[in-house]
């Protein structure tokens, strides 16, 4: 049985570990996924079975919007795959009390990650809510060539 909660500041080096064995996601600094489950711990999942880390999505409230939940990364484990995880950890997260004001989910995309096209299209389709999606980071003005373009994606808005 997996089991979804609130992170704790000691499953960091865990989550460092599953995105590791999650490509194509940006590897970040271990210090980065402690400070997630530290400092962004109200608005990340973490997913667990027996004990090990199976899925995590980071995410924090946009400071300027603060009715728009960003999702920075969804990480699933191989053998947490094709049961809908993701989904349920998205639905978990903004069923919290503390994110009852979200309206809106954002996140970016590359144009060829598949797997989270359809991860966020499903989930836009399963709410009922319209997704929109623009350019944002560009692979040249922002990556200096040396990672693919990321499109901001808009889901929204939710019912309060």
């Amino acid at each position: 049985m997996i089991h979804l909660q609130v992170p704790e500041l000691s499953d960091g080096y865990e989550v460092y570990r599953l995105i590791q064995r999650c490509p194509p996601l940006d590897v970040n600094s271990a210090y980065c996924n402690l400070l997630q489950c530290g400092h962004f711990a109200q608005t990340s999942v973490i997913a667990k079975s027996g004990g090990q880390v199976v899925g995590f999505i980071s995410g924090y409230v946009q400071p300027e919007q603060p009715d728009t939940l960003f999702v920075w990364q969804v990480a699933i484990d191989d053998s947490a795959r094709g049961q809908g995880l993701a989904t349920q950890m998205l639905e978990h997260l903004l069923a919290r009390p503390n994110l009852t004001g979200i309206r809106y989910l954002e996140t970016t995309i590359t144009d060829d990650n598949q797997a989270s096209w359809a991860l966020f299209t499903r989930f836009a389709e399963r709410r009922q809510v319209e997704l929109s999606r623009s350019a944002y980071l560009d692979t040249m003005t922002h990556f200096n060539g040396e990672h693919d373009s990321e499109r901001l994606v808009r889901i929204g808005p939710f019912n309060q």
